[in-house]
């Protein structure tokens, strides 16, 4: 009986280069969920992709390269105002990948269909992003994030 395939890929050891271009991209990466989109196309690749679950229920598939991340980046930062994005918990670094834990905080602007909490609630959620770089760019990425605590914050559901 054969064993069964392991898809499992073993982390590569960052080189002291890979670590420096790293934590570049990771300043950058912050600085565009920040509201600064400046860097987004000196750090996304034009293939760049997402694989998450969008709050609206739509397919992430849609967001591709830097302008697709800027508008959905915007589109959330339109609903929340003072939103900033720290890191928790990392960098975690190997020579293709690159994972933080975020906290997020801000002030509810408005707009939710559904919400109940009045404009000007502080909000707080927290999320895990793996970011694959191919080529010193980010070129995919994988967020969980917790998403139904900021919706009990909301007060949707």
């Amino acid at each position: 009986m054969n064993a069964p395939q392991s898809n499992v890929t073993m982390a590569t050891t960052a080189t002291d280069a890979d670590q420096v271009s790293h934590e570049r991209l990771l300043d950058d990466w912050l600085a565009v969920w920040n509201g600064d989109y400046t860097p987004a196309d000196q750090i996304i690749s034009p293939a760049f992709f997402v694989h998450a679950a969008m709050l609206d229920g739509s397919d992430s598939a849609a967001i591709r390269g830097p302008e697709g991340l800027v508008a959905w980046v915007a589109q959330l930062r339109a609903a929340f105002t003072e939103l900033v994005f720290e890191v928790e918990v990392g960098p975690i670094l190997d020579a293709n990948y690159l994972v933080l834990r975020w906290i997020a905080t801000g002030t509810y602007g408005g707009g939710f269909p559904g919400a109940t909490a009045a404009p000007g609630a502080q909000v707080q959620f927290t999320g895990t992003d793996l970011l694959r770089v191919e080529h010193d760019m980010l070129a995919e990425y994988w967020l969980n994030s917790d998403v139904h605590a900021l919706l009990a914050q909301l007060g949707i559901g």
